[in-house]
């Protein structure tokens, strides 16, 4: 998420030329789309945050289904 805000920041700031923005290359911005591409379609997969996250959420929800079961009776 923080690449994703660096990348708004970098649009924001280039296309209305604050300080030295003004003056970086188009091509940084791009850059930092395709290293935010590459991270989030193939690094992350590889590394299996994805799997991670989806599995966090899912022990969460477990975890409060029982306890909303036991504290009901």
């Amino acid at each position: 998420m923080p690449l994703i805000l660096l990348i708004a920041a970098l649009i924001g700031l280039k296309y209305f030329e604050v300080w030295r923005f003004a003056e970086l290359s188009w091509w940084w911005v791009v850059g930092a789309m395709v290293a935010a591409f590459i991270w989030f379609e193939f690094i992350e997969k590889m590394l299996g945050l994805d799997k991670r996250q989806a599995h966090n959420e899912d022990e969460k929800r477990r975890k409060d289904r029982v306890k909303n079961s036991f504290t009901k009776k």
